[in-house]
């Protein structure tokens, strides 16, 4: 027994976030050397000499990650993620990085202990965000400041491609630049404290193929060293010190797994239709235009969710017409003939307007965030829709308008749109005149009046992420009522219906991009609801196109007229796992716990 450690008996499960797919099965490498922090003060005299002592730590953390990046370009199949490594460079100029962490040591802190201070307000800047995906970016922050730390405090830098041999990683966290590199030769998989579904490091797992759980809170007060452990990363399931009949289940359910990812590959290039030859076109949703090729080869039908919102963080000023114009043009070019959903901004403005003081909002996911601070700012939002606009020249664009709620909305967004695209006609500039233009589906209010609204757009893009929150009245960020967040809750599935109806009748497009529509699971039902599209991670793409290659859309219209007849979502659960796991054993096998 380890001093500080909780003893392991046989058999202990945890359950974290399974991040990237894969089954691991082997011993601990624990990697659990975090800095200790010295929060004295210092005397008046020497905060000259500490400011120069923080300055020295960045430019040393500069050195390291241009090194890092250096050899990162050496690998082909990580040059795709060297924008990471480029973030947090430029993480490393940020003014108020900088400038707040040489006011806090003039207040008599020392380095380290000020720039904890400075990385806890970024923090909670982050931890305001509704988006999931824009609040993982706080993991960006975090990387850079331990490294700052590590070089303050003395503490070696960590390199996992030193690990001698086959092992699973643990560590309280790991960097963007920590997993790149690592020795996939070497390190089977990898478990962490913290972390989340879409981090940087998440997205590296699964593009180097590296099973991994992340966000099990306390595994490092667990792990020891060469203590045999088995993961899960498709389930989040982690299991220490396993009995040899867990082991035998395990390598079982492995090779399985390993079977089933060669047999997927050979549907990359086949049409995603159902047996009855009814197409649904599943696109990729991304972050960054530097994810474009993981979409590319699992034969992503182009983009159905670019999120824009990555090109206003990290400044303080928004970005200008002619920096998002090359953004844009570069993703369109990228797609070729395929068509990208440009989403316009999707978060609050108190970024650049300070004087609104967003934060004071009591409830801001109900506040002035996506098309109402767009709405009210109409500045910024004329400036990104002339660069949407411009970039669609570059290739086929579709304009998708965030959070709306109601009629008045989406005819205020045309007008703009209308005068905008006037503007350009003065001017001479190029653009696509049909642009099609389509809105979110995330409110109540826009699925009770989605046969309205439906007469005003292009097509509908269903945000189940929002859509489960608001329907359910449920943050899933918060602990204690997490587990209401349900996406095969009995309200949600007939508001899908519900929207899903109004959009078939109108005779346009409807696609879901949430994370429901990643989800093989619910394939056949989102089938049956009607659904000509499918927006999701790249990776979740070959699954979801083999089950519906093997369903019949007649089939998820039975499926689904049972499950809206269910007045509990834990029968409706229920059911579609035992029809599913019935028609297709090999994808959704028993699971074991």
């Amino acid at each position: 027994m380890v001093l500080g450690k909780t003893r392991v008996t046989q058999d202990t499960y945890l359950v974290g976030i399974g991040v990237s797919p894969g089954i691991a099965i082997g011993e601990i490498s624990l990697v659990d050397q975090r800095p200790l922090i010295d929060e004295s003060l210092i005397e008046v005299t020497e905060i000259e000499d500490e400011i120069k002592r923080f300055h020295r730590a960045v430019e040393s953390a500069r050195h390291q990650l241009k090194k890092i990046k250096q050899a990162v370009s050496r690998q082909q199949h990580l040059r795709e993620h060297l924008y990471i490594l480029d973030t947090h460079l430029l993480i490393l100029d940020d003014e108020m990085l900088i400038q707040q962490t040489e006011e806090q040591i003039r207040r008599q802190f020392n380095a380290e202990s000020a720039l904890t201070k400075v990385l806890d307000q970024l923090r909670m800047l982050f931890n305001d965000i509704e988006d999931e995906y824009l609040r993982e970016r706080r993991s960006d922050v975090d990387a850079v400041g331990e490294r700052l730390i590590r070089i303050l405090t003395g503490v070696s830098e960590r390199s996992l491609g030193k690990i001698g041999t086959k092992s699973l990683v643990v560590a309280h966290d790991l960097s963007p630049a920590e997993t790149m590199q690592m020795d996939r030769t070497k390190i089977l998989g990898f478990i962490t404290d913290k972390g989340g579904r879409t981090s940087h490091t998440a997205i590296l797992a699964r593009s180097l193929d590296i099973p991994a759980v992340v966000g099990l809170e306390s595994v490092t007060s667990l792990a020891v060293d060469q203590m045999p452990v088995i993961i899960d990363g498709s389930t989040g399931v982690v299991i220490l010190n396993p009995s040899e009949r867990t082991f035998k289940e395990y390598l079982a359910r492995k090779q399985k797994y390993e079977f089933l990812e060669e047999e997927l590959e050979a549907y990359r290039d086949l049409p995603a239709v159902t047996a009855d030859q009814v197409k649904i076109t599943l696109r990729a949703n991304l972050e960054m235009e530097s994810e474009f090729q993981l979409a590319q080869k699992h034969a992503a039908e182009g983009v159905g969710l670019y999120r824009t919102e990555f090109l206003f963080l990290g400044r303080s000023e928004p970005p200008t017409e002619e920096e998002q114009y090359e953004a844009y043009c570069r993703i369109l070019t990228e797609a070729g003939e395929e068509s990208v959903t440009i989403r316009t901004l999707d978060i609050g403005g108190d970024k650049f307007i300070p004087e609104l003081n967003l934060e004071d909002e009591a409830n801001p996911a109900m506040g002035l965030r996506a098309i109402r601070f767009s709405l009210r700012e109409e500045s910024l939002f004329r400036t990104q829709l002339r660069a949407i606009l411009r970039a669609s020249s570059c290739g086929r664009v579709r304009l998708l308008f965030p959070m709306i709620t109601g009629v008045a909305e989406v005819r205020a967004c045309r007008s703009i749109l209308n005068d905008v695209q006037r503007d350009l006609d003065r001017e001479g500039i190029a653009y696509d005149t049909n642009i099609s233009v389509g809105i979110m589906i995330e409110t109540p209010a826009a699925v009770i009046i989605s046969h309205l609204l439906a007469q005003e757009v292009d097509f509908f893009s269903i945000g189940t992420n929002d859509l489960i929150q608001y329907t359910l009245a449920v943050d899933r960020g918060n602990e204690f009522v997490a587990y209401l967040y349900d996406p095969l809750h009995p309200a949600v599935l007939r508001a899908l219906k519900v929207v899903c109806d109004a959009a078939n009748a109108a005779q346009i497009p409807v696609c879901i991009c949430g994370e429901m529509a990643g989800e093989p699971l619910y394939a056949m039902a989102l089938a049956g609801l009607g659904l000509n599209e499918l927006s999701m991670n790249p990776a979740c793409i070959p699954r979801v196109k083999r089950v519906l290659r093997q369903i019949t859309k007649a089939e998820g219209e039975a499926l689904i007229a049972k499950l809206l007849a269910l007045p509990v979502s834990k029968d409706v659960t229920t059911m579609i796992d035992k029809e599913m796991r019935a028609r297709l054993p090999d994808i959704f096998e028993q699971p074991l716990i």
